[in-house]
């Protein structure tokens, strides 16, 4: 679920904490060394989200927050700030010619330069959040 979050809607803000958690306090985030990515250059996103790009030759810049249940992937487009709300048992992550996203139907694909390799430690760290997540909802036990 997208949401404009360019000025701040308390029924917005609701419905992103019910999805995915609220945001980590500054003390928790200090303990997890940091929950938000440094911005990395979009590449390609989905026909649903062609529209919340620029559609001038600018370049494209999206950063992620990680939340207690999922992650907000923002995108900002001129002025203007859009947030997409992911809970981690919908995320799921390919590093192919770049790193994409994918959760409800749609994705956003961050290039494969030096902005996304200074991301590498947080991205690590955002796959050892959504396993840790994943441990939440296993139904089978381990057999020995």
């Amino acid at each position: 679920m997208i949401f404009n979050t360019t000025f701040s809607d308390k029924g917005d803000k609701l419905t992103i904490t019910d999805l995915i958690g609220d945001s980590y306090s500054f003390i928790e985030a200090i303990k997890v060394k940091g929950v938000g990515s440094k911005r990395m250059v979009i590449e390609d996103v989905s026909p649903g989200f062609k529209n919340i790009l620029n559609s001038v030759a600018d370049i494209n810049y999206g950063n992620i927050e990680i939340r207690k249940k999922g992650i907000l992937v923002h995108i900002t487009k001129g002025l203007k700030n859009y947030s997409w709300a992911i809970p981690f048992y919908q995320m799921h992550i390919y590093k192919t010619s770049g790193y994409s996203i994918h959760a409800q139907g749609n994705f956003v694909r961050f290039k494969d330069n030096k902005l996304l390799k200074e991301n590498k430690n947080f991205l690590d760290k955002l796959l050892d959040f959504k396993i840790e997540n994943e441990k939440n909802y296993s139904f089978y036990d381990a057999i020995n």
